[in-house]
């Protein structure tokens, strides 16, 4: 464990969040122009209730596994560190093994009584042996994180996806005759199939790494596991296990459940208003699986801060190195705005091109979610500033503070969801609208607790006032580049929304720079980091832009 910044372990995380993303968009966009929007309300019907799963069997475990490893490693006792691990495994595979069983044979009952979709019981059905296996995969990567090292998840993630596209898309192409029911649970039956290519990969790192080890450190750590004064019982190591993780299980819980909230709520409140069954399938379709995906898609970079915190910050809570904690801090809530804002603002400029783009094939449905995707666009930099922040707490021992300030979020957004969404003019906005506002509300409370129990105070030039300057100019840049495109140049949707979003993120990383939101100095922190410091001392502005 080096006294570092989390920086290191982000750049790989999010690496590789990059890499997924791309893989996804091979995944989520040749999907919905396959199935359409009534196929993609089956499949989306399925995710709700396995997040919510799979939240609960994992969120809080892995978290627990990298904060008491961690500390172990601080106070020099590998073994622990090992035995906590071991302890994890053996019990996310109990947890998920009875999961599967609940999914699996309670499948029909869910979609029949619960989410009136009974064509999603197939889906549902292929989709459960995955919470036998992404559990346990949970558990090795909490322990690699808990030493700092990323790369083993890193990797685990990416064959994870490449295998859940291959299978998912090649599933539901040959399905589909048969139904878009059957090409659902096809596309599903793909996070099966990487969640275990994913725990095959880390079984071998894991392996590889214990194999690494030196005869040196393998005696230490034996002698460790003898000694009695160090030596902790299955009992109490499951019970630190669950101090830790059962706070941050219940807050991460509430996220799935206020998805459920729109499963529950949004098809009901629509027929409420009036709208017949097939339209109301079709727009639950654009929200959860054409609008709402788009939006979550910044999460695979703030998750990489998130994660790569935790660690962090343990340790420097622990030693009481307050300095260095700040420093985190303040750089995770920083990295985090600096990834949000300009979605946010780009998705508010461009709704309906960037819909158009992804879903060509299905131009009405497209268009049907645009409104909707604009005002998700708005709780993409809560969102990203809700996984930053939340590690913090988790760092410091405040998991329950989380779970608190997110559950009246949700308790907002089931309020605003159900009043708006039953009235016509608003319909699915209305849903919309709702999570955003559970966001914002996250968010405040969360940032209040951050500063009251870190006594950190965030420097507003540095983490708010620049990183938005740099995205509404950005913002600026891109309509007047797709607009002039498009209507003067008369290239289209597709070559004009590409071109917009290509010189915005230029122009975005450019102004990043130039207003000093992102220190130079902080790429040498990054992999490879003294490579991207020579270029850009390369290619620097001759004067950099201070905001005073």
């Amino acid at each position: 464990m080096k006294k570092r910044s989390f920086l290191h372990g982000a750049g790989i995380l999010a690496a590789a969040g990059i890499v997924i993303m791309i893989i996804g968009f091979f995944f989520r966009v040749p999907l919905g122009n396959l199935i359409g929007g009534e196929g993609l309300g089956y499949y989306n019907a399925v995710y709700p209730v396995y997040t919510l799963l799979v939240v609960i069997s994992t969120t809080g475990i892995p978290i627990a596994v990298s904060r008491l490893v961690a500390e172990n490693f601080a106070d020099g006792d590998r073994g622990g560190a090992n035995r906590v691990f071991r302890v994890a495994v053996a019990l996310t595979l109990i947890i998920g093994i009875i999961f599967f069983v609940v999914l699996f044979f309670g499948a029909a009952f869910i979609t029949s009584h619960i989410q009136d979709l009974h064509g999603a019981v197939y889906a549902m059905q292929a989709i459960a042996p995955a919470l036998i296996l992404v559990p346990v995969m949970g558990a090795f990567r909490g322990y690699f994180q808990g030493m700092q090292n990323m790369k083993p998840t890193s990797v685990s993630q990416i064959i994870e996806q490449v295998f859940r596209v291959i299978f998912g898309l090649i599933l539901a192409f040959f399905l589909v005759s048969m139904g878009l029911e059957y090409a659902a649970a096809g596309a599903t039956f793909g996070a099966t199939a990487g969640a275990g290519a994913g725990l095959v990969v880390m079984v071998v790192l894991y392996s590889k790494f214990r194999d690494s080890e030196s005869f040196r450190k393998r005696r230490e750590e034996a002698r460790q596991a003898r000694d009695p004064r160090r030596r902790e019982s299955t009992i109490q190591i499951i019970k630190r296990i669950a101090a830790i993780a059962v706070p941050i299980t219940a807050g991460a819980a509430i996220m799935p459940i206020m998805y459920n909230i729109d499963v529950w709520v949004v098809p009901s409140r629509l027929s409420a208003a009036g709208f017949d069954p097939v339209a109301v399938r079709t727009m639950y379709g654009q929200l959860t699986g054409f609008a709402e995906p788009i939006t979550n898609l910044p999460k695979t970079l703030t998750q990489a801060i998130a994660i790569s915190m935790v660690p962090t910050v343990v340790h420097a809570w622990k030693t009481k190195d307050i300095p260095f904690l700040h420093y985190n801090v303040s750089l995770g809530l920083r990295l985090a705005l600096i990834i949000g804002l300009p979605c946010t603002v780009g998705l508010m400029v461009l709704p309906e091109p960037v819909m158009l783009l992804l879903y060509p094939m299905q131009p009405t449905d497209a268009v049907g979610a645009s409104t909707a995707l604009f005002i998700f666009a708005i709780g993409i930099v809560f969102l990203c500033s809700i996984d930053a922040l939340t590690s913090v707490l988790q760092g410091v021992g405040k998991q329950m503070i989380p779970f608190v300030n997110i559950a009246i979020g949700a308790g907002c957004k089931l309020i605003i969801t159900y009043t708006l969404t039953g009235i016509p003019a608003f319909n699915i906005r209305g849903a919309a609208l709702g999570t955003v506002t559970a966001y914002a509300i996250a968010t405040v409370l969360n940032y209040r607790a951050v500063r009251t129990y870190t006594g950190v105070r965030f420097d507003f030039k540095l983490t708010f006032a620049r990183p938005l300057v740099s995205a509404l100019v950005m913002g600026g840049v891109v309509a007047v580049v797709f607009y002039s495109l498009r209507d003067a140049a008369h290239t289209g949707n597709l070559i004009s929304t590409i071109a917009a979003i290509l010189i915005g993120a230029i122009v975005y990383i450019i102004l990043l720079f130039a207003t000093r939101s992102i220190d130079p100095q902080e790429l040498k922190q990054l992999p490879k980091g003294e490579r991207l410091y020579r270029l850009y001392r390369r290619f620097r502005p001759a004067r950099n832009v201070r905001l005073r």
